[in-house]
């Protein structure tokens, strides 16, 4: 297993340096616009763009990259995004910071396919499972230093947008100079949205639902903090203690799931955030306390990373093999759509009821999603433990990454699982 990792170790450090570079311009730009008085409903639709993006790149930028190669889309696709960064200091207006916010999200959806691809390639059906967790260790570890990078200068100049652009820049070292087969994706069985649907209704939504809290969380948080008087070193700590919590609660919940009727711990988990979030509101408008504030974000973090990866491995229980690819793919553009309304809903939510008001969208949002957990229980028996997907803490980054997921059916093998129930 080490050998593996140090087979790819180039691929993940580039891609930490672009997770780097990309979280520290997400913490910058909320508190700059902020700052600048821009309103919180305008905050929203400009971290919106970057979802959107996120979405668009997810379904176009795979086969744009297959049409020039792997090593060119990356150069191009992170000129790309070293140029919106650091168009953003020269022109400091809502609507182009939509633009390039938008052109910034393609580009990672883009640059993220071509580093899963790659892992995907240097893997073995043996390895699979370590590679995609020391990527995701990798990925968790960087955005949290990324926000910490925030407190490296004020955020009222331009030197974050610089040193993001360098960063990303340098991303570009290590894995262009590696030589990796890329692999053929082609066999992949499809597996239309709607069946998708049809077979994991719970899944989808789950998937989506994740992608609002996370959109919402990590692309108004910034806004929370600055609006309500905390430093910027208070602020970055809020979204750090967000990113640690979830490394560290979603595996021993993710593996509980396997040992119970998943929708159970869904529902738990769920439950649990609607119960953290309204604690958050209130030690907040009553207390004021920010050492309370830190402990609850912590715990928030752990539940709200959970939702994804328990979604896909629920929606993978009623999923064959040889098309949990397809599956993938449908559910992060279920995360990737959510994640798009996120920030939007919660700055209204802000704007309408204060900063604090973030909270209470996402105490909703999760008692909404814990209801129809608990709908679903009502309609479908559970299955045995021992007939469950297990739990892999998959990241909403591209549906590349699932051909590292030791679950799924590598594209060419022989299958020889039967279809599961549905």
């Amino acid at each position: 297993m080490h050998s593996a990792i140090r087979s790819v170790a180039s691929l993940l450090l580039g891609a930490g340096i672009l997770i780097l570079g990309n979280a520290l311009i997400g913490i910058t730009l909320p508190i700059r616009m902020d700052q600048a008085d821009y309103g919180r409903f305008t905050s929203g639709l400009i971290m919106s763009a970057y979802y959107l993006g996120l979405l668009v790149g997810c379904v176009f930028a795979p086969a744009l990259t297959a049409r020039i190669g792997h090593v060119r889309a990356f150069a191009v696709y992170a000129a790309c995004l070293c140029a919106a960064t650091l168009l953003h200091a020269l022109w400091f207006a809502p609507l182009p910071w939509a633009l390039f916010r938008g052109v910034s999200g393609f580009c990672m959806a883009a640059l993220f396919n071509v580093i899963e691809s790659w892992l995907s390639s240097r893997a073995t059906n043996e390895t699979r499972g370590g590679v995609l967790a020391a990527y995701g260790f990798f990925a968790w570890l960087a955005a949290g230093l990324g926000y910490l990078l925030v407190n490296s200068f004020p955020a009222t100049g331009a030197e974050h947008l610089m040193l993001a652009a360098l960063l990303l820049s340098l991303s570009m070292l290590p894995v262009v100079l590696t030589r990796v087969a890329i692999p053929d994706l082609a066999q992949a069985q499809p597996l239309p949205f709607g069946e998708l649907y049809a077979l994991t209704p719970l899944g989808v939504v789950g998937a989506c639902g994740a992608g609002l809290m996370s959109g919402a969380f990590f692309g108004m948080g910034a806004v929370f903090g600055n609006d309500v008087g905390l430093s910027q070193f208070q602020v970055s700590l809020i979204l750090v203690f967000a990113i640690f919590g979830g490394l560290l609660l979603q595996w021993p919940l993710g593996r509980l799931s396997d040992r119970f009727d998943r929708r159970t711990i869904l529902l738990g988990v769920l439950l649990a955030q609607a119960a953290l979030c309204l604690m958050v509101f209130a030690v907040w408008t009553t207390l004021q306390s920010y050492e309370a504030l830190i402990a609850l974000i912590f715990l928030f973090g752990g539940t709200q990373a959970t939702l994804y990866p328990v979604s896909v491995a629920h929606a993978f229980d009623y999923v064959h093999r040889d098309r949990m690819i397809s599956a993938s793919a449908g559910l992060l553009l279920a995360w990737a759509a959510g994640a798009c309304l996120g920030p939007l809903l919660a700055s209204i939510a802000m704007e309408t009821l204060g900063s604090p008001a973030l909270f209470l969208f996402l105490a909703a949002l999760a008692a909404i999603l814990a209801a129809f957990t608990r709908y679903r229980m009502t309609r479908r028996a559970a299955l045995p433990p021992e007939e469950q997907a297990a739990f892999v803490p998959l990241p909403a980054t591209t549906a590349a990454a699932s051909q590292l997921d030791p679950r799924v059916e590598p594209p060419g093998s022989v299958n020889v699982d039967p279809p599961r129930e549905s």
